[in-house]
């Protein structure tokens, strides 16, 4: 099992604003006011840094591991299915048109599934992932 979130610096500013920053993604950076506005910067700015890389057709990794004084961010819902498809058809080292000929879908299909911009419909995506032997579960935990 996979968690879709990111570690993410906490830091405080000489202006007593929240600033975060991703190891991972080296040019995301944001702030909030309080901890909780970064936060949900934070999780915004993710989920726009990761929609750039995937429309670039850029390698997006896998997260770091945690370390001391880093919070976990998670992937926004809206891009955590697409990017679990990325990542699969990336690994397999398929096509888009190999993955479209199992769907028995046009290429056009499968592209818009992986474009984070285009409204999928979840069940595509998941009948997408089943045929790559993947797929995707929500869990539903307390927030830390």
């Amino acid at each position: 099992m996979f968690t879709f979130a990111y570690p993410a610096v906490f830091s405080r500013d000489e202006d007593g604003r929240w600033l975060v920053s991703f190891p991972d993604f080296r040019t995301a950076h944001t702030d909030g006011a309080d901890v909780s506005e970064a936060m949900e910067q934070a999780i915004d700015c993710l989920g726009s840094s990761i929609a750039f890389a995937m429309v670039d057709k850029t390698n997006v990794s896998k997260p770091s591991r945690l370390k001391r004084g880093q919070k976990l961010v998670p992937v926004p819902l809206w891009v955590v299915a697409k990017l679990a498809l990325y990542w699969a058809i990336r690994e397999l080292g398929m096509s888009q048109s190999e993955l479209a000929r199992r769907l028995r879908v046009r290429e056009t299909v499968v592209r818009r599934m992986l474009d984070p911009n285009h409204d999928t419909r979840q069940e595509k995506i998941q009948a997408a992932l089943e045929v790559l032997g993947k797929r995707v579960v929500m869990v539903y935990d307390d927030a830390a």
